[in-house]
């Protein structure tokens, strides 16, 4: 849990500060939050597959998710304003970095036929997304209580001013990206 926040104050930071050549310790990027979030368009149909998705993610991120709701009514996917189609969660501070610790050395390795993360899923200004197909790769979700395989996004939000910056914080942290 803190060995990661460890990690950061001792290793990355001077690390991150002797590449770029950072004046000040308050210029070098800082990871600020992880959003995890999963859509869940079967909810329309029926509720207990949003009821699980909470449930799953109480259990992967270890916070109450927030339900999302429809803000526009869509006639084609019989989705009306205002239903709830999804979860997410904001994770900052220590709970962050837990998940981080979680993420990079439980989750990742179990995804099958894994050959690294994207190294182009940054957004130009030092945000990385990456998604996930099941949410059966974290192991606090017991596969045989799981209703329906749900995908799931997880952004990771950084004060980087360039994607090569923010890139090289995540692979200090142990991102395995592609070559």
């Amino acid at each position: 849990m803190a060995r990661l926040k460890d990690l950061y104050d001792s290793q990355i930071y001077p690390a991150l500060q002797e590449k770029y050549g950072y004046k000040s310790r308050m210029a070098i990027p800082k990871l600020e939050k992880i959003v995890v979030s999963m859509g869940v368009g079967k909810a329309i149909q029926d509720k207990k597959y949003l009821e699980t998705a909470v449930r799953d993610m109480t259990a992967i991120t270890g916070q109450k998710p927030l339900i999302c709701k429809a803000k526009i009514s869509v006639s084609n996917f019989k989705l009306r304003e205002g239903e709830p189609i999804g979860v997410k969660v904001t994770l900052r501070g220590v709970r962050m970095f837990e998940f981080l610790d979680r993420l990079i050395n439980l989750a990742i390795p179990r995804v099958k036929d894994f050959r690294g993360l994207s190294p182009k899923s940054f957004d130009g200004r030092g945000n990385y997304t990456v998604g996930f197909s099941e949410q059966s790769i974290f192991p606090e979700i017991d596969p045989s209580r799981i209703v329906e395989n749900q995908g799931m996004n997880i952004t990771f939000v950084t004060t980087a001013n360039t994607d090569d910056e923010s890139r090289e914080m995540l692979r200090l942290f142990g991102m395995p990206f592609k070559n």
